[in-house]
């Protein structure tokens, strides 16, 4: 299980999308991917519980986050083998970690932390909650957006991330998006 929580080298950049619920995490990995014609990975905890909600009429539990992180990864390991320079993430395993903490009280499974932290990635952008909230089947936090914000933001500043908000309209966070990544791939060149 270990094994399949690790990240495979590669030699793209690899920029994570963090942050609370409905807070255009998925648009703008969307978006980067198309800019710079790479690939993005999806929110693999979306998937896997929306296929357990409509299968088994079942909530996320506890035994369901190893699995999702074990899905999360192999998701962007297989995405990273076919990244051209940069992959976006739309989410990763740190996120996983910070909501498990949240709706466990503080509990999450010693190998996804170990991972989470482990795991290297070159960027954060942690998405403001200035976006409307868009309700759906799955999000159940809408007035909690700022102290999740709080949780997430603390939780990089904790690790010694590199990360930058990103606020205001979809085009606004995309373009200063833009400016901050190019100012990487220079920086790596």
């Amino acid at each position: 299980m270990e094994k399949t929580l690790e990240q495979e080298s590669s030699d793209c950049l690899k920029i994570v999308l963090f942050g609370p619920e409905s807070t255009g995490k998925t648009t703008l990995a969307k978006q980067l991917a198309a800019h710079y014609n790479t690939r993005w990975v999806p929110e693999y905890m979306r998937t896997y519980l929306e296929k357990k909600w409509e299968q088994q009429q079942e909530k996320i539990s506890k035994d369901d986050l190893l699995p999702i992180a074990e899905g999360q990864m192999s998701c962007e390991n297989k995405a990273a083998k076919e990244a051209d320079r940069l992959l976006f993430c739309d989410t990763n395993l740190l996120e996983i970690k910070v909501y498990s903490e949240y709706y466990y009280d503080g509990f999450c499974p010693p190998l996804i932390k170990e991972h989470a932290i482990k795991n290297h990635y070159e960027h954060y952008f942690l998405t403001y909650i200035d976006t409307p909230w868009v309700s759906d089947n799955l999000r159940d936090r809408p007035h909690d957006r700022s102290t999740l914000f709080r949780i997430f933001e603390t939780e990089l500043q904790h690790q010694g991330l590199p990360y930058t908000i990103l606020r205001g309209s979809n085009t606004q966070r995309l373009q200063s998006a833009i400016e901050l990544i190019e100012k990487l791939l220079k920086e790596t060149t």
